[in-house]
């Protein structure tokens, strides 16, 4: 699988030699704080496993992690006989000396629970404690329908748990077997991305070199295998073990042995399967962290305030792909402080919305720069003009888990009356899948519902698309009580007409059955902005010169739109030579990164864009929403070009601004012909609009629905 933008980059990568096999390994957060060990899993996994886990258990301990020998980028010895527990369990210990750790906590998954009970017996003093999660190791336990073969016999079929076989991958259907060995590790609904994951990591092990970790595990080939159980009961330290009732891999009476004969505690994640981490990580981050203080408890001092004594306090969380959502936001905001005038607002937001809310004078929550970057992320993804935003946000997971760690622990010690969410995706998911957490008013604002796949996605994008719609109509069916508060920014002819997929609702009519609608929000009213003429001026526009504004809004994914626009700039100025261009990067592209052009003036980030888009004749744009919707409230011919494989700017936005009759949609390809662009822009710029009105009292319509949970 492709490199990835992770929610937290290492603060030291090292590689350490035992026995002639390197180990990599990786060490995030320093200081004084316990430590926390992840062990490696069965080599069919990285420690990349562990990524909905590290940037959480970052922020509170040193954590480590390593590439367990046959997986990630560790060596891949050959033979049974290297890949024991006792092999595993060194290994272990070599990365913690590599390290320079004294004691540590070790957190496992599976197989790595033996290889933690080996380290617990041979050196009880590098021991804190023992936390096993869905414990795979050798105790007397069958599994109903998976013990039912010699794993290293030879099979008439390889159908189910027959496919846990080395001859079987071998001999050329490893990928049926990971497909299979997946699906089973995650027998909940709905975990399309967990597999999608472990099956791109299993593909990075050798079929071979997999067959030789199973041999080792379980003392075939020439490996000797230490009995478990005796060591079980020299661990001295503090245990706790959490299995699934629903684990099709190894089941809960596994994990019930090894509390018992280790003196530990057990917890049982009812209908969790084998990967809790994954599927389940929030709770699994909460089990961890309330295990490590327990282990060593932290000197904090707390206080208390009567909840009489205390103030009215919202949490606004605005998204931060793009801008649009800051200027509706803060519109919002300030029409709810006319309405409840004693109301404190902490903003739980990141850069490029805390550019904006900075310049507005908000106060934003010290806990931001614990936020790992979505818009990073997104560029990160982007191609030229190109962004896949259904699998760019699916990639996102990891960043959206930590996100939301930093949210649960800020409304924990925090005492909010309300909580709103702008496209705040992570907090709604998890909110959903763990609504213990919510002890607040909870809004949920925006401006499109429903996943859509992108026609050259095909089948299996149609049906992840279905899959994680269906997810959350079934997420807002059983909980209703987590969204005290659904507003959709726009109108009901504004939601697509489409449905969910496959036997779901239509959009637009489950929308109305489940949403408020505040009308759009654009945060000005045009009828009282003044001073456009002197700001045509500043611009170095004179008498009897146009205006074309270029502008791809907060993120840096449109800089290749920029250039393209650029390199036509010549062909329209033979057309239209009175025709003067202003290029805005936003906040995201360094102005110095485009190139001089005659009639060209480039500016950086521009606080109130839509002065600058009142003052101009034309605009071209990428095709987002907000900046659409203030040229559509403004009255200005616009040139929208929608990122390719966008959903959201092509099918959502596109159907918002057809309903306005606003704007002209122009396909990327043609943009990337100069002649062809430069003739559009030509024609353009001399057209008459007249748009369906845009309202201007949406901003407060969602303060007012906003105010009554307060």
């Amino acid at each position: 699988m492709g490199q990835v933008a992770r929610a937290r980059e290492p603060d030291v990568q090292g590689v350490v030699e035992r026995d002639g096999v390197r180990l990599a390994y990786e060490v995030f957060g320093e200081g004084h704080h316990p430590t926390v060990l992840l062990m490696p899993t069965w080599s069919i996994v990285s420690s990349r496993f562990w990524k909905a886990q590290v940037g959480h258990l970052a922020r509170w301990y040193r954590v480590v992690t390593f590439d367990g020998r046959g997986s990630g980028r560790s060596d891949r010895p050959a033979g049974a006989a290297a890949y024991t527990d006792g092999e595993y369990a060194a290994d272990a210990l070599a990365v913690l000396d590599a390290t320079a750790t004294d004691r540590a906590v070790l957190v496992s998954l599976s197989c790595g629970a033996a290889w933690s009970v080996h380290v617990a017996a041979s050196a009880p003093d590098r021991m804190l404690g023992l936390f096993a999660i869905a414990p795979s190791c050798g105790l007397p336990v069958r599994t109903p329908g998976r013990d039912l073969q010699p794993w290293n016999a030879r099979l008439d079929g390889h159908e189910g748990w027959a496919s846990y076989n080395k001859h079987v991958w071998l001999d050329g259907d490893y990928d049926g077997f990971l497909q299979f060995f997946f699906g089973q590790m995650f027998s909940e609904p709905h975990s399309t991305k967990q597999v999608e994951d472990c099956v791109g990591w299993g593909r990075e092990i050798s079929p071979a070199t997999l067959a030789d970790t199973t041999a080792g595990r379980l003392g075939c080939d020439g490996a000797v295998c230490e009995p478990l159980e005796p060591l079980c009961r020299l661990v001295r330290c503090l245990v706790t073990v959490v299995h699934g009732t629903g684990d099709r891999v190894r089941s809960p009476e596994v994990g019930e042995m090894l509390a018992e004969l280790t003196g530990g505690s057990l917890v049982l994640l009812d209908g969790a399967g084998h990967g809790p981490p994954a599927r389940d990580p929030v709770r699994i981050n909460h089990l961890i962290s309330e295990f490590v203080d327990r282990v060593c408890p932290p000197t904090e001092q707390a206080t208390w305030v009567r909840a009489a004594r205390r103030r009215r306090r919202a949490l606004y969380l605005s998204s931060p792909i793009g801008l649009g959502h800051a200027q509706r936001d803060t519109a919002i905001a300030t029409e709810l402080r006319l309405l409840q005038p004693d109301l404190e607002i902490d903003w739980l937001a990141q850069h490029p919305v805390t550019r904006v809310l900075a310049d507005r004078g908000e106060r934003i929550h010290p806990a931001s720069a614990e936020l790992a970057n979505e818009s990073g992320h997104m560029e990160h993804e982007s191609g030229e003009h190109d962004l896949h935003a259904f699998q760019a946000i699916r990639r996102m997971d990891e960043i959206l888990v930590n996100n939301f760690m930093v949210f649960a622990d800020v409304v924990r010690d925090g005492d909010y009356d309300l909580v709103v969410g702008d496209e705040a995706w992570e907090v709604d998911y998890f909110l959903h899948e763990n609504p213990e957490l919510k002890r607040f008013a909870f809004a949920w604002m925006t401006d499109f519902v429903g996943w859509l796949p992108m026609p050259e996605g095909g089948a299996r994008e149609a049906a992840l698309t279905a899959d994680l719609n269906a997810e959350m109509l079934e997420q807002r069916a059983r909980f209703r009580r987590v969204r005290d508060r659904s507003v959709f920014v726009g109108n009901p002819e504004d939601v697509v007409e489409d449905c969910f997929g496959p036997g779901l609702p239509s959009i637009r009519e489950w929308t109305e059955q489940n949403f408020d609608f505040s009308g759009y929000v654009t945060g000005f009213d045009p009828a009282a902005l003044t001073g456009t003429a002197r700001l045509r001026r500043g611009l170095g526009v004179g008498e009897g010169e146009a205006l074309c504004l270029v502008t791809v809004g907060g993120s840096g994914v449109g800089g290749s739109l920029l250039h393209r626009v650029l390199d036509a700039v010549p062909l329209v100025r033979r057309r239209v030579p009175e025709l003067r261009f202003v290029v805005v990067t936003g906040p995201r592209i360094d102005p110095r990164s485009l190139p001089r052009t005659p009639g060209v003036a480039v500016l950086g980030y521009v606080p109130d864009l839509y002065r600058h888009l009142a003052a101009c004749d034309l605009a071209v744009v990428q095709g987002g929403l907000t900046t659409c919707m203030e040229l559509t409230a403004l009255g200005r011919p616009f040139v929208y070009v929608p990122l390719r494989r966008h959903f959201e700017q092509t099918f959502h936005v596109r159907k918002r601004l057809d309903r306005y009759g606003a704007g002209r949609c122009l396909d990327y390809a043609q943009a990337a012909e100069p002649d062809a662009l430069a003739e559009v822009i030509a024609q353009e710029v001399t057209r008459s609009v007249a748009y369906r009105p845009v309202e201007t009292d949406g901003a407060a319509r969602a303060a007012a629905l906003l105010a009554d949970l307060l």
